[in-house]
């Protein structure tokens, strides 16, 4: 319960946000297809401090996880007599608060402009996915849950626990051209 909560608060918060550019394109992940309890937003242009204009940017949010915390306060002690029997009882009050277990977490990523919508482009994903043993459905050119899953297998071990393909990724499966001023080479 307290999670939707928190989700729907940061539905409110992502409306509040400043705009992207007209050609910008924005899309939500589907949080039921992405396994992920905060969701993807993927932007043209718009990510993290010195973002390229020209770039695709994926922002996993991960919301923070709070716990209610009931506890009886205890505002007067028992008052004892001389023989030490209880005169008064103690007197409690129940406290009620919320504490943060995990803060709320953001990660920018850059993602492949080419796969927005791109058919041929998600039929090769599925391809290069299956020849490294993480999708086992046929190649429809769907982005649909097994496809988001298989992105997700393939990428947690180098670090980002997303269902949202990063440009790191569609470089090391061949979708992506490798550019070598990036890598360092």
């Amino acid at each position: 319960m307290h999670k939707l909560i928190i989700l729907a608060a940061l539905g409110g918060l992502v409306a509040c946000q400043q705009t992207a550019p007209e050609d910008s394109f924005t899309s939500i992940i589907d949080p039921t297809i992405n396994t992920g309890s905060g969701g993807v937003q993927v932007t043209r242009g718009v990510g993290p401090p010195n973002a390229d204009p020209q770039s695709c940017y994926g922002r996993e949010i991960e919301p923070a996880v709070i716990e209610t915390v009931t506890e009886q306060l205890m505002v007067e002690p028992e008052q004892l007599d001389r023989d030490g029997n209880i005169r008064r009882p103690a007197v409690f009050v129940t406290a009620t608060e919320q504490r943060i277990v995990e803060d709320r977490t953001e990660t920018w990523f850059e993602t492949p402009c080419a796969m927005e919508g791109n058919v041929e482009y998600i039929t090769n994903l599925q391809r290069a996915l299956s020849a490294r043993g993480h999708y086992d459905g046929p190649a429809t050119g769907t982005m649909n849950r097994a496809t988001v899953r298989a992105i997700r297998a393939y990428q947690q071990p180098q670090g980002l626990d997303s269902g949202v393909l990063s440009l790191a990724a569609a470089r090391q499966l061949g979708l992506s051209v490798w550019d070598p001023e990036l890598s360092g080479n």
